[in-house]
């Protein structure tokens, strides 16, 4: 994935070519490049967090998102929800969070993207 230092890499829930209604439990997430207010690049990903959200403990689930947002290189979650010990988990990773994502998911990652103000990763 090539990323411009005026790029923003930013992750969101799916359902089709919607916003998924909750971000922990996504079956599938995109991750796309939003460079100059445009999608540059666009990955969608099976995750199954809507499968192993229950399956162990709390934790374990949110190593399973923490690995793939780092894999990624994710600097912005763009979701209509999100849980409060996700939020923390977020925060802590340094990850930005626009909630209230709705509607086409490739316009909400260009106005989470142009919403927050990010470094890009070294």
């Amino acid at each position: 994935m090539a990323q411009s230092s005026g790029s923003v890499i930013v992750a969101v829930p799916l359902d089709g070519e919607l916003v998924g209604a909750r971000w922990g439990r996504a079956e599938r997430v995109a991750v796309a490049v939003v460079s100059d207010g445009v999608v540059s690049w666009w990955m969608e990903h099976a995750v199954g967090w809507d499968v192993a959200h229950d399956a162990g403990t709390e934790g374990q689930h949110h190593a399973r998102v923490v690995r793939f947002l780092r894999d990624q290189r994710v600097q912005v979650v763009a979701a209509g929800h999100v849980g409060d010990g996700m939020v923390r988990t977020l925060r802590r990773l340094g990850v930005m969070l626009v909630t209230g994502a709705a509607g086409s998911a490739r316009e909400a990652v260009v106005a989470a993207a142009q919403s927050v103000s990010v470094q890009p990763p070294s």
